[in-house]
């Protein structure tokens, strides 16, 4: 028996191709068309082998990928309230005692993180002392929560950094301003400032002063770095 030149699939992704003209995405299906024909052919060699079953499956992971369109873009789903994320892919932060804070932006190659101006305060610069601060940091999980004061991401520490950040505020909760905050530090970027008025001892720290959107993403980022 001859085998046909042609495949139902084949025929209908070409007739999408040309009533398409010069779409981007028209070389990916008559390629994908062309590939459907070809396994068509093999599924039935191996048909009579007793292969089938494999070619069919090989079929139908090609009509999905058509199904869903030529381009395929990855979708991350956005975490629950209160979602557990995988501390081995989260995305590291760090915790920095903030050794000075001058009211005006960050000197050209300095070393101080800027903080944009608000609506309560003006722009300004502060330093670090990364020394003694917590680098490095992976939160064993990440959540999103709507409090009183707005949206925050929720981090667990693991118990070895637990025990960190309880040494590293019970230094901070005694001193005076600025010496009494901590720079939240992500992506090398200054991302929160919070002020410690008593030591942290149950090994939670949140990030504040987020947006809904805002609070899920990171607590995506930090929960599973996805």
């Amino acid at each position: 028996m001859n085998h046909p030149s042609t495949h139902p699939l084949h025929d209908a992704l070409h007739a999408h191709v040309q009533e398409g003209g010069s779409d981007a995405a028209d070389p990916f299906l008559a390629g994908l068309a062309d590939d459907a024909l070809r396994v068509a052919r093999r599924r039935r060699r191996l048909a009579r082998s007793g292969a089938g079953v494999i070619a069919a499956a090989v079929i139908a992971t090609v009509a999905v990928a058509v199904a869903d369109g030529a381009t395929l873009h990855a979708h991350p789903q956005r975490p629950s309230v209160g979602s557990t994320g995988n501390a081995e892919k989260s995305t590291r932060f760090s915790l920095l005692p903030i050794t000075s804070r001058t009211d005006h932006t960050c000197a050209s190659g300095s070393d101080g993180y800027p903080v944009p101006t608000s609506m309560t305060s003006q722009a300004s610069c502060v330093h670090v002392d990364r020394a003694n601060g917590m680098t490095g940091v992976r939160a064993v999980s990440a959540k999103a929560l709507n409090g009183p004061a707005g949206w925050e991401v929720d981090l667990t520490l693991s118990p070895t950094d637990r025990t960190r950040l309880t040494d590293l505020t019970d230094t901070l909760a005694t001193a005076s301003p600025p010496h009494n905050e901590l720079a939240v530090v992500i992506d090398g970027r200054l991302r929160n400032i919070v002020l410690i008025a008593a030591p942290l001892t149950k090994g939670h720290f949140s990030i504040a002063d987020l947006t809904s959107a805002s609070a899920h993403d990171l607590a995506l980022r930090m929960g599973t770095g996805e």
